[in-house]
């Protein structure tokens, strides 16, 4: 089979396309279109974005994504540890079998034995205190005369105090900064991309952004996110990763499919 480059070059010279009706057309940026045709695989920000340009730029030149796709993945694309170790079935289908083996009908005998017992007590304490009137009052008095005022008084001050608490954080105040060379997509609450695909030199630092939350898309895991006074290394899982970051939380993954539409144009 052809090279790669050299099928989607011959196809738009062949139909005598520019660059640039490819890009207003596909919504693929020019210099990702050059790297594709050249098989400049590091220019781009990662195997799925290969694959997902790949696809798009074959079916605008009418010619058979998955071919071409194929042919990438057998040439150039190296499985990854999830694809080698399927153990997410084997593990939902384990809690599944616990949960069926937790009878209920046991927790219902033990509760309803103890509200029993507590309403038994409850009963001979009133009528012991029927039978004695005279011991009530000859120790009630005593200990609610002296002990009522002061205690109600400190513990009411001191709930106040506990029930202070502060006010929970609304915005996200983030900085981002690359342990090593890596493309960053970074899109703000209101769906701007304030770092709209660029790469950060090993060393290099964002300034400090503001929202309410942010998604970020990064190429590898080279990158340090900073915000609510806490540093987050991205997780090391050898592709291209994605997180959401709101306030007052830890960094959350994002799906593959929310990952892959930030700064796609």
């Amino acid at each position: 089979m052809p090279e790669i480059g050299e099928t989607l070059r011959e196809a738009r010279m062949r139909r005598r396309i520019d660059m640039t009706e490819v890009e207003a057309a596909t919504k693929i940026r020019a210099k990702y279109l050059r790297a594709l045709e050249n098989e400049e695989w590091d220019l781009l920000p990662g195997p799925t974005f290969v694959k997902t340009f790949l696809r798009t730029y074959a079916e605008y030149l009418e010619l058979d994504p998955r071919l071409l796709v194929e042919e990438y993945r057998q040439r150039f694309e190296r499985p990854t540890t999830q694809d080698l170790t399927p153990f997410r079935p084997n593990r939902g289908g384990g809690r599944q079998r616990q949960r069926a083996r937790r009878p209920i009908g046991p927790f219902i005998v033990v509760a309803l034995g103890i509200l029993i017992v507590c309403a038994a007590l409850y009963l001979l304490g009133a009528l012991g205190d029927d039978e004695d009137p005279e011991s009530n009052r000859v120790s009630t008095p005593t200990p609610t005369a002296t002990a009522t005022p002061t205690p109600t008084t400190t513990s009411a001050s001191s709930g106040t105090k506990k029930n202070k608490k502060k006010a929970a954080p609304t915005r996200v105040a983030l900085k981002l900064t690359a342990t090593d060379r890596v493309y960053v997509c970074l899109v703000d609450a209101t769906g701007k991309a304030v770092v709209d695909g660029e790469y950060l030199e090993k060393g290099a630092s964002t300034k400090t952004f503001r929202s309410r939350f942010f998604r970020v898309n990064l190429g590898n895991s080279s990158v340090r996110m900073t915000y609510g006074g806490k540093r987050y290394p991205a997780a090391k899982i050898g592709q291209p990763i994605g997180y959401e970051l709101r306030p007052g939380k830890k960094p959350k993954r994002l799906k593959e499919s929310v990952r892959t539409g930030l700064c796609a144009t």
